[in-house]
């Protein structure tokens, strides 16, 4: 799994070198923005699931690329303003300087608003699939990031800070914050794949067991690791007040709900038998992870 993580990744980094205007495109401000935030080093765990999802179905790394570029723009744009002082607050991210730190706030917002656009204009090169129009593809990817999902989570991330949150209303915070961009990540990627209509729901379920596992355990991670391990400001979220599982139901309960969703993400691969060993592998990877 190591030397499948790295491939892609370096495969990854390839292409959205090759997606981003260079540094010296005019105006050269923004682009250097935008490139500082999209190579600080991120794991492109998003894009790799895609990728991963798009093999699973018969496809190919190839075809699926623009996709899993498409996505890290996107999951890129919204960690620079989750981090603005108008919203988290923070100063660290990827063991970096944020982006507002380094290049101020205007420019900061900018590189996100950037960042989001070129994700739909990189997404609009993918090929169709017979099963999968490109009108398809960016409607999944729009309402993956749009004001019912991403955007949802992250509204009533910050009208939650300081209250006492029920258990469904943190759900629904990460399904929407985190689960919905990583589970369209790997539905993209079976789309691009013409995955069946079975495969897809296969995937669907996957992805949203995992997504919120994955957001579980950042809480969990936030509590129990240092700032240096996690390359951003740990304890943050309970200095914040924010809502998360730890603050909600506790420790214990949170790391028994981790492992419940990550058995659910594997259970729902079960249909699609040895084609999805790749994807059971990076459930595994995520579970495991200690930042």
């Amino acid at each position: 799994m190591k030397d499948y993580l790295e491939s892609r990744q370096k495969l990854v980094d390839e292409a959205l070198d090759g997606f981003l205007p260079t540094a010296n495109t005019k105006p050269k401000t923004i682009h250097k923005a935008m490139r500082y935030s999209v190579f600080a080093g991120g794991k492109r765990l998003r894009p790799i699931l895609c990728l991963a999802a798009a093999e699973c179905c018969g496809g190919s790394a190839a075809t699926a690329m623009p996709l899993a570029c498409a996505v890290e723009c996107i999951h890129t744009y919204s960690l620079i303003h989750d981090d603005l002082p108008c919203m988290d607050n923070d100063d660290l991210r990827r063991g970096m300087p944020t982006s507002h730190k380094v290049f101020g706030e205007g420019i900061a917002v900018l590189a996100g608003d950037a960042l989001l656009t070129l994700g739909f204009e990189v997404a609009s090169q993918a090929a169709e699939s017979p099963r999968y129009s490109l009108r398809e593809v960016i409607r999944e990817l729009a309402v993956a990031c749009g004001s019912q999902n991403l955007i949802a989570g992250q509204v009533i991330d910050l009208e939650s800070e300081g209250r006492k949150v029920s258990l469904p209303l943190l759900r629904f915070i990460h399904e929407s914050k985190t689960a919905a961009l990583l589970r369209s990540s790997i539905r993209l990627g079976g789309m691009s794949a013409n995955a069946t209509p079975r495969d897809l729901e296969h995937l669907s379920n996957f992805g949203r067991a995992l997504g919120l596992a994955f957001q579980v355990i950042d809480d969990i991670l936030d509590v129990t690791q240092t700032s240096e391990k996690l390359g951003k400001s740990a304890g943050k979220d309970l200095a914040d007040e924010k809502a998360t599982f730890p603050a909600v139901v506790g420790l214990e309960r949170s790391r028994k709900a981790a492992k419940q969703l990550t058995d659910q993400a594997r259970l729902a691969l079960r249909p699609i038998g040895r084609r999805a060993e790749t994807l059971h592998g990076l459930a595994e990877h995520l579970l495991d992870r200690e930042y």
